[in-house]
């Protein structure tokens, strides 16, 4: 199951196996876009946290300040993103468009899997529905946003992104993350992957990022108004948390990402891919306990 529920989307001009052959073949050989990069793909580990100990097939801690990664376990694996995506997808339409812009939501984007409570025809200004579709993980809020950015060209732009920020395994094909067919995911990165592109995405958009753990705030216009309950709700009391990402469909397993402070105005990323549903939670409880112990 995803997120919400589940569907089937299909691939246009692509048969399954043909989409797979190009999606690992573009993605096979590692690429860095920066000196700072390529020195956090090399760096060794320095948090003394058994791998084992995680239930999530792939983790790491991520310090944005100096590039260097305190924790590894199989960072470099790719893996399904699930909505993890969500956070590349509010990048791009951040930089095709201004917050302010008004986003009309269409009967196609309702129509994506899971309701998140939009409604065919309202509108929305960008900013609060990029904030909306991260805290609640909105299908439909993202699919939106895709389609006022661009549809055409959207994922296009998602990869240009990705390579740009030397995003070695990342490769989009859908807006939203979710799996298209029972076995190709829309969307696949290492946990080394998001740990950068969060880093970047905070960096770029911290209001955006910290909306993800907002309780209590009121989105859309008009009659149609939602308060929306954050998908990280289960690691909401760890001090320090600045934001966090949710992702889970039936390939990828439970996803997550937070930034936290590790010290007073020292952010760390941490992040766990395939992990479980209720686990993902609990390993990143671990990595943040590790790092904050290590630190000390």
């Amino acid at each position: 199951m995803s997120e919400h529920s589940k569907t089937l989307v299909q691939l246009v001009g692509c048969t399954t196996a043909l989409c797979f052959l190009i999606v690992f073949s573009f993605i096979s050989l590692p690429r860095f876009s920066s000196p700072a990069q390529r020195q956090a793909f090399e760096t060794s580990a320095a948090i003394p946290l058994d791998p084992g100990e995680l239930k999530a097939q792939a983790a790491i801690v991520y310090d944005p300040s100096d590039g260097n990664i305190l924790f590894a376990k199989n960072e470099e694996v790719q893996l399904p993103l699930a909505s993890l995506t969500k956070l590349m997808s509010a990048d791009v339409a951040l930089q095709t468009l201004n917050a302010t812009s008004t986003i009309r939501v269409s009967r196609q984007a309702v129509a994506t899997e899971g309701d998140s409570g939009l409604k065919t025809g309202e509108s929305w200004s960008l900013g609060s529905l990029i904030k909306y579709a991260l805290l609640v993980s909105s299908n439909d809020g993202m699919a939106a946003v895709a389609e006022s950015a661009g549809s055409a060209d959207f994922v296009k732009a998602m990869n240009a992104n990705a390579e740009s920020l030397g995003l070695a395994q990342s490769y989009f094909l859908d807006p939203t993350g979710l799996d298209l067919t029972k076995g190709v995911s829309g969307a696949y990165g290492s946990a080394r992957d998001v740990a950068l592109l969060t880093a970047a995405f905070y960096t770029e958009h911290p209001a955006f990022f910290e909306s993800t753990i907002q309780t209590g705030a009121v989105y859309g216009t008009g009659k149609n108004t939602l308060t929306g309950k954050p998908t990280a709700t289960p690691i909401l009391d760890i001090p320090g948390l600045i934001g966090a990402k949710t992702g889970y469909t039936d390939l990828a397993g439970g996803n997550l990402v937070a930034v936290f402070d590790v010290s007073l105005g020292h952010p760390l990323v941490a992040v766990v891919l395939h992990s479980t549903q209720d686990g993902r939670f609990d390993d990143v409880r671990a990595l943040i306990a590790a790092a904050r112990a290590s630190a000390e």
